[in-house]
């Protein structure tokens, strides 16, 4: 226990590291921002869409790129951190007193371990938030106003029509996928605008070819004599909704937030329906701390070899490229598994557990 007390030299390697991975994250933060930013430039002007709305969008989606620009932050500013003080000899005077690399390594993951906490509870709340707020601008700027998402649910305009529906989701049906609306409520008004004439409640809305079809739907009609019901297994319908805006403004489901996933996941498995393409996303958000801490564990032998051969500069492109490598190889393992059926969970965990096994080994090799 007296070895993982927090010691004087725990704050300098932590303070340090902590001043460069804030840095290191601000500086990618702000160039993803400004990168969407210019692509948001391009759509002002169309169908009202204004600057003000431009720069809305980035700022409610700053939470998500913070949450994603986290393990790339924290393994660069790690790197960066540790690198300085090698610099300045204070790495070497620690390694001089008996510290051993692993030690030193832990020091300065325990800030990461720190930050993470508040990265996935940002990632859980605001973040998903944030991402609903810019799909809905979105919506609104491709369907030129006539759809929008509230907490109630999506609405539409079409024609003397007006659309709710509860909730929507992506199918899949052999090799294409289609948006299938739910628990859908169509208001038809009369052409004046003025009155209510037919209100129609169905289970589902699909589209089927070119056409659109409710199911399970309970037809309302108001005229002169009074209120006429009825209802029927299916029935076409006639919209004007497309099919492809729809789609475009369903968050995707590794924006989601895990309770989101889980409720997604559990209505999935009650219809039998693949569960797959939000399991591993689920998992994913799951493993996230321990994937970022394992990530910045390992990087730091980098660090080490700078006291012998090192300069910024190389330390940069190491952290750099062990950053992009790993992100390719992680989300290679994660689509071999789900073409291989290998269970979701297993396959988040097969890339910490290869790191942590890398690790081992080194430290092992240098204690």
């Amino acid at each position: 226990m007296a070895r993982l007390r927090i010691k004087r030299v725990d704050w300098l390697i932590g303070v340090t590291v902590l001043g460069s991975m804030v840095l290191v994250w601000l500086v990618l933060i702000g160039l993803d921002a400004m990168i969407q930013f210019v692509r948001q430039l391009g759509y002002i002007g169309r169908n009202g869409y204004t600057l003000s709305n431009a720069i809305f969008y980035i700022v409610v989606t700053i939470p998500r790129r913070m949450y994603e620009m986290f393990s790339f932050a924290a393994l660069i500013g790690g790197l960066l951190g540790l690198g300085g003080l090698a610099s300045t000899g204070e790495l070497t005077a620690l390694r001089a007193s008996g510290m051993s690399r692993l030690r030193i390594a832990v020091s300065a993951v325990g800030v990461v371990a720190v930050l993470v906490v508040g990265v996935v509870v940002m990632g859980e709340t605001v973040g998903p938030w944030g991402d609903q707020q810019a799909q809905a601008l979105q919506l609104r700027l491709r369907s030129g106003g006539n759809l929008g998402l509230t907490s109630t649910g999506l609405w539409a305009r079409d024609g003397d029509r007006i659309i709710n529906a509860k909730d929507k989701a992506l199918r899949n049906a052999g090799d294409h996928s289609y948006v299938q609306l739910i628990d859908v409520r169509v208001f038809t008004l009369t052409p004046d605008g003025q009155q209510l004439s037919r209100f129609d409640e169905a289970n589902t809305a699909e589209q089927v070819g070119k056409q659109w079809v409710l199911n399970k739907v309970r037809t309302t009609t108001l005229d002169e004599s009074g209120v006429h019901s009825q209802t029927s297994p299916s029935e076409r319908w006639d919209s004007k909704l497309d099919p492809e805006v729809l789609q475009q403004s369903l968050v995707q489901p590794q924006y989601l937030a895990m309770r989101d996933l889980q409720h997604i996941i559990d209505y999935k498995k009650k219809n039998g329906e693949n569960t797959r393409p939000y399991e591993t996303p689920f998992w994913g958000r799951v493993m996230y701390p321990l994937n970022v801490l394992v990530l910045v564990l390992c990087a730091m032998p980098f660090a080490f070899g700078a006291l012998r051969s090192g300069g910024l500069g190389k330390r940069i492109f190491m952290g750099m490229l062990l950053a992009i490598s790993w992100y390719f190889v992680q989300k290679a393992i994660v689509s071999f598994g789900t073409v291989y059926g290998i269970p979701p969970l297993l396959a988040n965990v097969l890339p910490a557990m290869l790191l942590v096994f890398i690790g081992w080994f080194y430290f092992r090799k240098n204690a």
